[in-house]
């Protein structure tokens, strides 16, 4: 008999037909349209914010090895053998002593501080430009995934005046549907554009700070090609690690 009351509870409860699934039937192709071009973004959103704050991280780990070991060695070649391969560092370094060798073969009176001194600023603005590819999306999707949830809010909001205008009064089932339509898709706009905004503003001020050690070290590398060698950054000293503790002496043995 329990199980006669339950299956008869189960069959009167009531339905409900204005969830998320059922909202983007109502919608038809526009809310599903809309829905899949907020995926999109939302998706190559969070791609660019983890593949660029692992890009950043990689850079500023190097930088470490910068000032631990690259301004010890005794000549720029000599360090550059302590730097990754593919790293913006190295690439500044192999730039300066390219340009160096390159104004040996000039002609003209071309200074060889100006010629090095540009050769090290174009190194920078490759540098600079690559960690700023994909921001340009994060920015793209911050200002118009509103918009474009606005559009699916309008289409909704059209929707259930039509609902209206057929049944001759605004009862809310005829409208409930749509109204939840529209309000979806404003709230995935939002949440589409927020985490966009807020990736692009972390990723913008982590490039400036990663520009600024790039400007200084390449200020580094140019004074020290034209000064023959002669001018250093000030590398900090590895602290010594603390000598061990003498041992105590073991206590005598009573007979």
């Amino acid at each position: 008999m329990l199980i006669n009351l339950l299956a008869a509870a189960g069959q009167g409860a009531p339905q409900n037909k204005f969830g998320f699934a059922e909202a983007l039937q109502q919608g038809g192709f526009i809310a599903y349209a809309t829905v899949v071009i907020l995926g999109i973004m939302s998706f190559g959103s969070f791609y660019i914010l983890f593949t660029k704050y692992f890009e950043q991280a990689k850079i500023l780990r190097q930088y470490n090895t910068i000032r631990t070991n690259f301004w010890r060695a005794a000549t720029l070649r000599e360090g550059t053998s302590k730097l990754e391969k593919n790293s913006a560092w190295r690439q500044i370094v192999d730039d300066g002593l390219s340009a160096e060798e390159q104004h040996a073969k000039m002609t003209d009176a071309l200074e060889a501080h100006d010629w090095m001194h540009s050769s090290l600023a174009r190194s920078e603005a490759t540098v600079n430009a690559r960690l700023a590819s994909g921001l340009p999306f994060l920015a793209t999707v911050g200002a118009t995934s509103p918009f474009i949830g606005l559009f699916g809010t309008v289409v909704g909001i059209y929707r259930a005046l039509i609902n209206i205008g057929l049944a001759g009064s605004a009862s809310i089932d005829k409208v409930a549907g749509p109204v939840g339509e529209a309000l979806i898709m404003t709230a995935l706009g939002l949440l589409v554009a927020v985490p966009a905004v807020l990736a692009y503003n972390f990723l913008q001020a982590r490039n400036k700070r990663i520009a600024e050690l790039l400007t200084g070290f390449s200020n580094d590398v140019l004074a020290n090609i034209t000064s023959r060698g002669a001018v250093k950054p000030a590398v900090a000293a590895v602290a010594a690690k603390p000598a061990a503790a003498p041992a105590k002496p073991a206590a005598p043995v009573k007979s």
